[in-house]
C-alpha cells in the first residue's frame, strides 16, 4: 500500500498560481501508481488535466486504469468513465489518493468494468484533490459535467490507448448526478467524444428538493457540504450574505472535512443556525442557484438509463422519477429500473444491470452529432 502524502507536501496536485493555459481535455500530467487489491487492474496512473469550471478554465485530478491482460483481447477496449459519490469537500478523500492507497469505497465497482478489459477512468471532480482551489464544488453540475467529459477526453492522449475509441458513463448518488449532466452536455460542450450511453442510480436531479429534505436531519453534513460547493460554483453571486459569523466559522472549518466527518460533525444541526434566516433556501438569490441547477433541462442524444431504491431515504424516488418523467417527455432513449431497497442497496443491486446496459450501447453505431447553430 502506497504511504498516505500530505496534500500540501504533494507537488503532484498543486494547481499553478496563475491558472492554467490548455484546452480543455489536455493532459496537463501523469505518473504511474500500483492499485492495491484492486482486481483486474493492469497499468494505471493518477493524472491532471485541464478543464472548465463552473466559469473559468482549471486542472483536475483523476485516475486512468487499463485492465490485465484478458484472454481473446488484442486490443485496448473502449473507456467507461466512472463518476465515485459525494467523497468530501477537502483533505485526503480523492478517489485518485484512496484508489493508491488502496482504501478507495467504491473499487468493487471499478474491478467489475475491468473484467470486461475496459479503460475505467475516474475524475476526482472540479477542485477535489487539487490544492489551492478552494474546497470541492460539490453539486455544481456544469462543473461536474465538464470534469467527466474532459478526463474522457484526457484518455486519448494516454500513449497506452492511443484510439478515440467509444466511452460511457455511470455514477451513482452525487456521481449519478455527474452522469446525466455529462450526457445533457456532452452535445455542445464536446460533440467530437463518441459517446455511446450513460447509466446513472440514485440521481440527485433536484438539489433544492434534497437540501430542504436532508436540512436539520441525520444527513445534514450534505446540506452543509451543497451550501459551500455551490457557493464556490456561484461565487460571482453574492451568496454569502445570509452566514451569521458564526456561520462563516462554520463553513471555514468545513472546507477541509471528508464525507464521514461531514456527517458526523453536522449531524442534526439546521443550517438556518448559522444564517439570518430559518429557511435559507427560500432566499431569491439561492432560490435561482438552486433552479439553475436542476437536471432535464436539456436532451441528452445518447440512450440512459435510469435506476433507484423506493426505499431511498437520502435521495427520494419521487427525485427520480421525476427526472424519468422529463427525460421521457423530451423523447429521449431511455429505460427505467426501481429496487425495493434503500440508498445504498440500490447502488449494489443496479450496479449489474447498469454495466449490462452500458455494454450494449457499446455495440451501437454512433449518435451523429447535432448540427452546431452560430
Amino acid at each position: 500500500m502506497t504511504d498516505p502524502i500530505s496534500i500540501d507536501d504533494d507537488d503532484f496536485y498543486t494547481s499553478p498560481v496563475t491558472g492554467i493555459d490548455a484546452p480543455p481535455g489536455q493532459l496537463l500530467r501523469r505518473r504511474p501508481i500500483t492499485l492495491p487489491g484492486l482486481a483486474g487492474a493492469g497499468q494505471a496512473w493518477q493524472v491532471v488535466y485541464a478543464t472548465t469550471g463552473s466559469r473559468a478554465p482549471i486542472p483536475a485530478s483523476g485516475t486512468m486504469i487499463t485492465a490485465s491482460p484478458v484472454a481473446g483481447i488484442t486490443s485496448p477496449g473502449p473507456v467507461l468513465v466512472y463518476c465515485p459519490s459525494f467523497h468530501g469537500l477537502g483533505g485526503r478523500c480523492a478517489p485518485s489518493q484512496l484508489l493508491a492507497e488502496g482504501r478507495e469505497p467504491e473499487s468493487h465497482f471499478i474491478a467489475t468494468v475491468l473484467e470486461r478489459g475496459w479503460i475505467v477512468a475516474v475524475p476526482d471532480g472540479p477542485c477535489l484533490g487539487m490544492t489551492g482551489l478552494g474546497p470541492h464544488q460539490f453539486l455544481a453540475g456544469a462543473a461536474g459535467a465538464h470534469a467527466v467529459l474532459d478526463l474522457a477526453r484526457a484518455t486519448r492522449h494516454l500513449p497506452e490507448h492511443g484510439d478515440a475509441g467509444p466511452c460511457v458513463v455511470w455514477g451513482y448518488g452525487d456521481g449519478g448526478r455527474n452522469a446525466v449532466w455529462a450526457a445533457e452536455q456532452q452535445p455542445q460542450y464536446a460533440p467530437e467524444l463518441d459517446l455511446r450511453g450513460v447509466a446513472a442510480g440514485g440521481v440527485v436531479a433536484d438539489p433544492g428538493a434534497l437540501l430542504a429534505g436532508i436540512d436539520g436531519g441525520p444527513w445534514a453534513g450534505l446540506a452543509v457540504a451543497g451550501l459551500i460547493g455551490l457557493s464556490r460554483a456561484y461565487s460571482h453571486l453574492p451568496n454569502g450574505h445570509l452566514l451569521t459569523d458564526a456561520g462563516r466559522e462554520t463553513v471555514e472549518q468545513a472546507h477541509g472535512l471528508d464525507a464521514a466527518e461531514l456527517l458526523l460533525t453536522y449531524r442534526n444541526q439546521p443550517l438556518g443556525g448559522w444564517c439570518e434566516r430559518s429557511d435559507p433556501w427560500n432566499d431569491p438569490i439561492w432560490r435561482y442557484v438552486l433552479a439553475n441547477e436542476t437536471s432535464g433541462r436539456a436532451a441528452p442524444q445518447v440512450p440512459v438509463h435510469l435506476y433507484h431504491g423506493t426505499q431511498d431515504a437520502l435521495v427520494p424516488v419521487a427525485i427520480g422519477r421525476s427526472l424519468f418523467a422529463e427525460y421521457r417527455s423530451l423523447g429521449m432513449d431511455l429505460s427505467w429500473r426501481e429496487y425495493s431497497t434503500s440508498h445504498v442497496g440500490a447502488a449494489r443491486d443496479g450496479a449489474a444491470e447498469a454495466i449490462v446496459r452500458l455494454a450494449g450501447y457499446l455495440q451501437r453505431h454512433p449518435t451523429p452529432p447535432t448540427p452546431q447553430t452560430t
